[in-house]
């Protein structure tokens, strides 16, 4: 246990925090940190064709050891961590043998991790889990999948009477920011499918996903003297506020769960001349996807009629779409992985991403890739936490797809 603590703990303590608005991949210097680290350790624990590319796309492999074929699969993880908060100077706190009760993460600021609003927590009693210090964000996603995926391809080198095919490993930049899989060479890679370790709750078996995009709409205002402005003055704040209040309040990320969608506005920028709001917009539905852009397009295209004027403009990217479609055609990929779990004594959930993995956009690059727990809970924030027991059952998953795989038919 205290090996896969070790290795966790020397990686999340890596500041790898990922930009938004930069332009580059990865999207921060300092994301070369951990994965400078990480070439060198695929190294030393004794993989063959450690690589490590312009941007920062790490990929190695570790050779068969059975002599008849055996489909080539991969297992993939991303090193960036989430701007949603701070990733710098974490501190990582180990509560061994969890009582069930509060714990305090930083008593100088009075901040708890309690079960009573965190109720998982009641499922790792007697666990061994590790929390953040309450300032900072742990990095369990996805640290918590590069620490399984390195350690698992370690316990198959040490035991080679564990019998495999040919397997890949893949850590990516910047996931966090949906670019993740932007530049990722599937062919480079060479497998005929792969698991992205990347989910939450130990259990977790995924195939469906979010379609996903973002929004921005800009409000153009005008900036007058406030002593001579009746009638001349246009506050873009107030105009804004009249788009907000027009989308639908209950499809919002706090209002939803299982497969409903939602319009999240996650930032907003702004004074009388311009503001700028910033939407993601998800649903599992294709339809219901479209529908919820075309929504925004008519509320912005309304609410220029209203004011006889070009107050709105609105710019709609995609992001990724949802893998189910390019996993069903494949469900032996998950049917190994739900064996394995079973075989291991973890109870397989099968249940749809509310959000969305590298894995989403390599099914689509030809690369079919469910998704797996990596065990972390409350990713994104200072109340994230792992139990190190479900780490240590992802390490016992990956090993045992890997034997399931190499069985000779």
């Amino acid at each position: 246990m205290q090996h896969i603590i070790n290795r966790f703990i020397s990686y999340v303590t890596i500041d790898t925090e990922s930009d938004p608005n930069s332009e580059t991949t990865p999207s921060t210097k300092k994301q070369w940190d951990l994965a400078n680290k990480l070439v060198e350790e695929l190294k030393t624990i004794g993989l063959s064709d450690v690589s490590i590319d312009e941007n920062a796309y790490i990929m190695a492999t570790l050779p068969s050891n059975v002599s008849h074929d055996v489909p080539v699969i991969g297992f993939v993880s991303h090193f960036d961590t989430s701007p949603d908060f701070t990733g710098a100077n974490v501190k990582p706190q180990i509560i061994n043998d969890y009582d069930g009760k509060d714990i305090v993460l930083n008593a100088e600021e009075n901040i708890i991790l309690s079960p009573d609003y965190f109720d998982d927590l009641l499922l790792y009693k007697g666990q061994t889990l590790i929390t953040t210090d309450g300032t900072t964000l742990l990095g369990a996603d996805d640290k918590a999948g590069i620490t399984e995926i390195v350690t698992a391809m370690e316990y198959l080198i040490n035991h080679p009477e564990i019998k495999h095919g040919t397997i890949k490993i893949g850590f990516t930049p910047d996931e966090e920011i949906g670019r993740g899989a932007h530049k990722f060479d599937v062919e480079k890679f060479g497998a005929d499918w792969a698991y992205t370790m990347d989910g939450s709750q130990v259990g977790e078996l995924e195939y469906e996903n979010f379609n996903a995009a973002g929004a921005k709409v800009k409000v153009k205002g005008k900036i007058v003297h406030p002593g001579y402005a009746k009638g001349k003055m246009i506050n873009s704040m107030y105009y804004a506020s009249e788009f907000i209040n027009i989308l639908p309040r209950l499809e919002t990320p706090e209002c939803t769960e299982g497969y409903e969608g939602f319009f999240h506005l996650h930032n907003i920028e702004g004074d009388v001349e311009e503001t700028t709001l910033e939407y993601i917009i998800r649903d599992h539905d294709k339809d219901k996807f479209e529908a919820r852009k075309a929504l925004l397009e008519k509320v912005v295209f309304d609410l220029n009629t209203k004011y006889e004027s070009e107050v709105f403009k609105i710019e709609i990217k995609d992001q990724y779409f949802n893998m189910k479609e390019k996993v069903e055609p494949v469900m032996h990929i998950v049917d190994i992985a739900e064996e394995a779990m079973k075989a291991v004594g973890v109870t397989p959930l099968i249940k749809a991403i509310r959000g969305g993995t590298d894995g989403s956009q390599l099914s689509y690059m030809g690369l079919p890739c469910p998704n797996i727990f990596a065990g972390g809970h409350n990713f994104h924030g200072r109340y994230e936490y792992v139990p190190v027991e479900s780490m240590q059952k992802a390490v016992e998953v990956i090993c045992k797809i890997a034997e399931l795989t190499a069985i000779e038919k």
